[in-house]
């Protein structure tokens, strides 16, 4: 018997601009993507049947073909037969601490960690960029939670250009328990609502995801100047899940009224809020003092950072 630990952090955008639409249906979008200390544990262990197992202490996760890191290693089993039937099925036990359906990536780095705990349960051998391909195949943000880090992502955010990694910029991260946004509403909404202003042509399509490259956040990530970085926030989604979604917009309202905040802004397709800070010490009382301005027990608050890395292996046996 083999296994593996890994820790799997979260993920947040610090910049999600939609631009038109791909001849596949999705959404050209030009994203900057970071990760933060939030993170799961995922646990993989080898066992002696060919079938795949998945335990979650989190009673709203599936564990059935719907759960994306049991996708993730169904897609293994089909990509390498024979060391599915080498070394057997696998036992996958998810830990969860990031919030669930919150627009931090919590599937996708799950599948991440799965893929990568596969790769070195079977000793497959494969690279990082193998990796992010496979992830590819399963979901938009899975190959940026192989890479971590910080990094620009283009096409439907599978295309990744790395940027010189962020740490200890502070985050305090809130999210309603009992609220869900669906991403494919927010994207559908958005085209319905925005989509006379998409630009049609392919080339200038790519040619404006690009020209995030030379963008001013990009010019302030290279910088590391967090109070910069703060200031150039963008989603375009906010546009249509604030309107919709009331405690989310006051929950970002709260955010930005309190002293010490450098920038606030909805992750992904929400309902996710965060705010960036210089020092734990800000963002800690900031955390208190929202606790006490929104006095709903349904509100979760985290405390944590930018990180330089994605999945990483906690221990071996």
């Amino acid at each position: 018997m083999r296994s593996y630990s890994l820790i799997a952090p979260a993920k947040i955008n610090l910049y999600l601009e939609i631009i038109g639409n791909r001849p596949d249906g999705y959404h050209e979008l030009a994203m900057i993507l970071q990760s933060i200390g939030l993170a799961d544990q995922i646990d993989l262990c080898s066992i002696s049947i060919d079938s795949i197992r998945v335990h979650c202490n989190h009673p709203q996760v599936p564990t059935d073909k719907s759960n994306l890191a049991y996708r993730a290693a169904e897609l293994m089993a089909r990509q390498f037969p024979e060391a599915f039937a080498k070394y057997g099925g696998v036992e996958i036990t998810v830990n969860k601490q990031i919030p669930v359906a919150a627009g931090l990536a919590g599937g996708s780095t799950n599948a991440a960690a799965v893929l990568i705990g596969i790769n070195l349960l079977w000793k497959l051998g494969l690279t990082q960029s193998e990796l992010e391909e496979l992830g590819g195949t399963l979901g938009s943000d899975v190959p940026f939670c192989v890479a971590g880090g910080t990094a620009i992502a283009t096409g439907r955010g599978e295309q990744l250009s790395p940027l010189p990694s962020l740490d200890n910029i502070y985050v305090v991260l809130g999210k309603y328990r009992s609220l869900e946004v669906s991403t494919a509403w927010a994207y559908k909404t958005y085209r319905e609502q925005f989509g006379n202003s998409y630009i049609r042509d392919s080339d200038n399509l790519v040619a404006r995801a690009n020209a995030v490259h030379s963008g001013t956040i990009v010019k302030a990530v290279l910088d590391k100047n967090a109070g910069e970085i703060a200031q150039k926030l963008h989603n375009d989604l906010e546009r249509v899940v604030l309107p919709a979604y009331p405690q989310v917009l006051q929950l970002r309202e709260v955010f930005a009224n309190k002293e010490g905040v450098l920038g606030t802004m909805m992750s992904g397709s929400g309902p996710t809020v965060f705010a960036l800070f210089e020092s734990q010490q800000q963002a800690e009382l900031v955390l208190l003092q929202v606790r006490e301005a929104i006095l709903d027990q349904d509100l979760e608050l985290f405390v944590t950072r930018t990180i330089t890395h994605g999945i990483k292996v906690a221990s071996s046996v």
